[in-house]
């Protein structure tokens, strides 16, 4: 089984989030020694942001493309086919202003690919990475969980699903910044919901 990562935090020294996604990582492969793990750190090596240039890349026919077009496209095809080559992701995403890292949002963009990640057809949108497992590990400094200000689970919900990422579980650590007891708190609710859905 083929494992990856996604950290999205841009504290990649103290992020929680970070922690969680490992917790999570640790007992899969405490359950599967072989598993083959890729991480990859959007706070340490961010994914560029989908601007005019990337755009106009992918949308150049591939023998037309200049070199300096080539490696931009080259950036997101790799991103693709991480995604698309594992079996399980773990995503850390902590809450920023309400919503995910600007980081997290640029992996989003390099993985939304039509043709590759989904297509349109006459009966609407269809996700072609299927057959994967998602967990999410959620930090957030208040309390959100199922309120209207969580605007996170239902886009992310929306766009994994988008893309054919149908089953997923998410991990929630709120209440983070007030105070170091609520802090401790969040993170032993945090690691009984590993516990529960990821027995040792």
């Amino acid at each position: 089984m083929k494992i990856l990562q996604i950290n999205s935090s841009q504290r990649p020294q103290a992020s929680q989030s970070s922690r969680l996604a490992a917790q999570i990582v640790e007992r899969l492969q405490a359950a599967h020694p072989a598993n083959e793990l890729t991480i990859r750190d959007l706070g340490l090596a961010p994914h560029p942001a989908l601007d005019e240039a990337a755009i106009t890349a992918i949308f150049t026919p591939a023998d037309q493309r200049t070199p300096e077009q080539q490696a931009r496209v080259e950036l997101d095809d790799a991103v693709i086919a991480e995604l698309k080559n594992s079996d399980v992701i773990v995503l850390g995403v902590p809450m920023y202003n309400f919503g995910v890292p600007a980081q997290l949002k640029h992996w989003i963009d390099a993985i939304a690919r039509a043709g590759v990640t989904f297509r349109y057809t006459e009966k609407g949108p269809v996700g072609l990475v299927t057959g994967k497992k998602v967990y999410v590990a959620l930090t957030r400094g208040g309390l959100y969980r199922n309120t209207p200000a969580d605007t996170q689970v239902p886009y992310l919900k929306a766009f994994l699903g988008f893309i054919g990422l149908t089953d997923v579980q998410f991990i929630y650590a709120e209440g983070m910044a007030m105070g170091a007891d609520a802090e401790q708190k969040a993170l032993a609710s945090a690691q009984s919901q590993i516990d529960e859905l990821l027995p040792a």
